[in-house]
């Protein structure tokens, strides 16, 4: 029998694995940029992880063993779409994807 308790649980951890996919998605964008292992590497790689603790705290789920496969695979879930996403922007659209996406995305839109 599912209990209330587990809903709760699985909707706060599936909220927080699409946080924490979505905080990515701009880093890994700008990874795709940067020579692999060099400083702007480390940082796209390393600064979401604060942001991913403070959705850990704010959201309740602590930091269990059990969450912590979940959460990493939507670090670098995110990591990889944002990275495929650059890609995708170089190849088909009109303007040249540079290493920001939200500058992207404007200059996209803009441009129609």
């Amino acid at each position: 029998m599912v209990s209330l308790f587990s809903v709760y649980w699985t909707m706060t951890i599936v909220t927080v694995m699409i946080a924490v996919f979505a905080l990515n998605l701009p880093f890994g964008y700008w990874r795709s940029t940067t020579r692999k292992y060099s400083l702007p590497w480390v940082l796209a790689v390393h600064l979401p992880v604060p942001g991913v603790i403070a959705l850990r705290l704010f959201s309740g789920i602590g930091f269990e063993l059990y969450t912590v496969p979940l959460l990493v695979a939507s670090f670098f879930a995110g990591q990889y779409a944002g990275a495929r996403l650059h890609a995708w922007i170089h190849e088909h659209s009109r303007i040249d994807a540079t290493g920001c996406l939200v500058m992207d995305l404007y200059h996209s839109l803009r441009r129609g």
